[in-house]
């Protein structure tokens, strides 16, 4: 590391000089990534998939995308089966069909077994299914807009004709959002606030300079990555609000190593040179094990999933060779300039070690008298909440939890009133040869919870010889009874000789991408846990420690878990947080992406932390001094560094879909009970139980590693 640094500052203008061209060229990147990333979640091989696909190559609509809902609720003394409601609701449907031309769309005929009109006849639906963009493949908001054109100038016995949908319902809950420039210069305000408290001087802007060189960097790579292969809209969310967290972090961690070298007497380019060569070595490996977190993915057979792998590990690679090389820069150049005033005060004759914080140091003695009752108590809370996310359900937040108010949702509530309930908004499609048609509508009528079956003589539901059934589920496709209702239709699909058809839909869709995500989750934990292992233990010159790290990472992303289990699968503030109630399900990638980088942004402070212990214990040989030592000059640091990550994931809860806000309050939940209770708590109380057994390593690999 140290032959780096030298390196680094014998060509410190050409190191500037690359780093300011690759930010210009960031910021060209960043202001069309947007294009530029894809929408898709396909999971290739999976019969819905393959369902879907044949639906789009033969119809043009339908599929992956879902379908549009009309509701009509005549005024009162009407009904929907009144001849006069009846015409009114035909020509809207007409009206519809030339707004949005290749829609496959249905009204209700009056026939028993549609499914389409209300017992009491009160409301009626008709569907929607719009063609496929090929720049949004699972939605359509230019046929959404359409469709609410037309509906806003008809009225249907009396009364507007109301929109609504899975896609409607989202589009209402605020779609237009903050924007990702917003809510990174919200997290960078509030990143700029804890800065400025943290170091009392100028200073304060160098770890922001190095993290809005690490973002705009990453979105330059992510823009060519995106050009040579699809990646997920989800990185670009992931680049600018982690991105920040990470790098700063970085950052926060050489420049305290590099006041603590000023304390001591070191000034200039040999202060830096000494930062570097122990706080640059743990910056290094946290960033390699973020990274590992991330291309762990890789081994899940999902390419969007994949591609955020591929695309986040960018994010914690590009802020370690910042702060490995143009954070020595900035501080050689204008680091004591800028930290004058802290200079000053500590010139001035401060009481004691100014790059030691004393109520950390009195909270490490307190830690380490109370070693029994410190660690079974924060492993009682961890424990109570990693029970709880084992209820955690994979898959669509329910129909009601996308959507606050609006006409889609008061279309919604009407749907539900009536009795034809939130089920007629994920309609499941079935494929089918011409002749077997009518066979496979009347074995779907006898499955429980079926509410009615679509047939239409239509030519847009048959081409050649393949036919198009749509089969109304009575209940949500994310509660227990549809998916119950999808089990059923699938079995029938697969079992009778009367059924031929393949079954799709986006219910459908969701429940095999959760499979093929979930179903290579443990050899991703294992992978990480393996790889991780090896780099900790050579990092670190012990076989205890990693294993607690990896254990403890585990169990505290685990208690990150139930805490979005109850927010936003049951619903304990997630009214509060997103004005949607309980979603019942959480988004089928987003437990996935909680792991990877939580676990990964953890195994910073871990580093941090225990890197400093060890550097004590070899300096007193004592672990408990140590450990009140190492906590007492990194506990700030790591407080500081998980509120300005914590701003961060705020500012990405901001945004203006439920899956990225139930992400955001993942990534918060988990980064402060991993700041609190497992690094202020378990980590100590463990490492000083342990004793003499932290540092044991084999021999062999002691004389290899340097170990003790």
């Amino acid at each position: 590391m140290r032959r780096l640094s030298d390196l680094v500052l014998a060509r410190r203008r050409v190191v500037a000089a690359v780093w300011v061209v690759l930010t210009l060229a960031g910021v060209w990147a960043a202001s069309g990534i947007g294009d530029a990333l894809s929408q898709k979640s396909d999971a290739p091989g999976k019969p819905s998939f393959q369902a879907n696909r044949q639906i789009v190559q033969e119809y043009g609509n339908g599929g992956t995308v879902p379908a549009i809902v009309l509701v009509a609720r005549p005024e009162q003394g009407r009904a929907v089966t009144d001849p006069d409601v009846r015409d009114e609701l035909r020509e809207a449907v007409d009206r519809v069909k030339r707004a949005v031309p290749r829609a496959r769309v249905v009204a209700s005929s009056g026939a028993t077994g549609e499914g389409l009109d209300a017992a009491d006849g009160r409301a009626s639906v008709a569907y929607v299914f719009p063609p496929v963009s090929r720049q949004k493949p699972d939605e359509n908001p230019q046929a959404l807009a359409a469709v609410r054109r037309v509906a806003a100038k008809t009225e249907v016995g009396g009364r507007p004709l109301l929109v609504t949908g899975t896609e409607a319902l989202s589009d209402d809950s605020g779609g237009g959002g903050a924007g990702l420039l917003v809510e990174t210069l919200v997290g960078g305000l509030g990143a700029l606030l804890v800065l400025a408290w943290v170091f009392g001087s100028a200073l304060a802007f160098v770890p922001l300079l190095v993290a809005a060189v690490s973002i705009l960097t990453t979105f330059l790579l992510l823009r060519i990555l995106a050009a040579l292969t699809e990646v997920s809209f989800v990185v670009q969310f992931l680049v600018g609000l982690i991105g920040l967290g990470v790098a700063i972090d970085y950052s926060l961690l050489v420049v305290f190593r590099w006041r603590e070298e000023r304390a001591a007497g070191r000034d200039g380019e040999d202060a830096v040179r000494a930062a570097m060569g122990t706080a640059g070595r743990a910056v290094a490996v946290s960033g390699i094990t973020v990274a590992i977190g991330l291309l762990a993915l890789v081994v899940v057979p999902v390419p969007f999933i994949r591609s955020i792998g591929f695309g986040g590990l960018l994010i914690p690679i590009v802020s370690v060779v910042a702060a490995l090389t143009l954070l020595p820069v900035l501080l050689t150049g204008v680091g004591e300039r800028l930290d004058r005033r802290w200079a000053g005060r500590h010139a001035a004759g401060d009481a004691g070690d100014p790059t030691v914080s004393p109520g950390w140091t009195r909270w490490a003695t307190f830690v380490v008298r109370r070693r029994w009752p410190a660690a079974l108590a924060g492993l009682l809370v961890l424990g109570i909440l990693a029970g709880v996310a084992t209820t955690l359900r994979p898959g669509q937040p329910s129909v009601d939890a996308l959507s606050a108010g609006g006409d889609a949702r008061t279309a919604l509530r009407q749907l539900e009133r009536s009795g034809l309930g939130s089920g007629a908004l994920t309609p499941i499609e079935v494929v089918s040869s011409a002749e077997a048609q009518s066979g496979v509508a009347q074995e779907l009528r006898g499955i429980d919870g079926i509410r009615g079956v679509l047939t239409p003589v239509d030519p847009s539901w048959q081409k050649g010889d393949t036919a198009m059934t749509v089969a109304l589920p009575k209940g949500d496709s994310a509660s227990d009874e549809g998916r119950a209702t999808l089990d059923r239709v699938r079995d029938a699909a697969k079992d009778s000789g009367a059924i031929d058809g393949r079954v799709g839909g986006p219910a459908a869709q969701d429940r095999d991408l959760t499979e093929a995500i979930y179903s290579s989750f443990p050899l991703m934990v294992l992978l990480i846990a393996v790889i991780t292992f090896v780099l900790l233990a050579r990092a670190l010159r012990s076989v205890l420690l990693p294993l607690k790290a990896i254990l403890l990472n585990v169990l505290s992303v685990g208690s990150s878990f139930g805490i979005v289990v109850l927010v936003w699968q049951h619903g304990w503030g997630s009214e509060l947080i997103g004005s949607v109630p309980a979603t019942g399900s959480i988004t089928t990638w987003v437990p996935l992406a909680i792991f990877a980088f939580l676990y990964g942004l953890s195994m910073d402070y871990e580093v941090f932390i225990l890197s400093r212990i060890r550097e004590e214990c070899d300096r007193t040989g004592s672990t408990d001094e140590a450990v009140v030592a190492g906590l007492g000059r990194t506990g700030r640091l790591v407080t500081s560094a998980a509120l300005i990550l914590f701003l961060a994931f705020v500012a990405l809860g901001a945004a203006p879909n439920t899956e990225i806000r139930i992400l955001a309050t993942g990534l918060a939940a988990g980064i402060l009970l991993d700041a609190t209770v497992v690094r202020a708590f378990v980590v100590p109380a463990l490492v000083t139980l342990f004793g003499r057994a932290n540092w044991w390593l084999p021999d062999a690999l002691a004389r290899r590693w340097g170990g003790r």
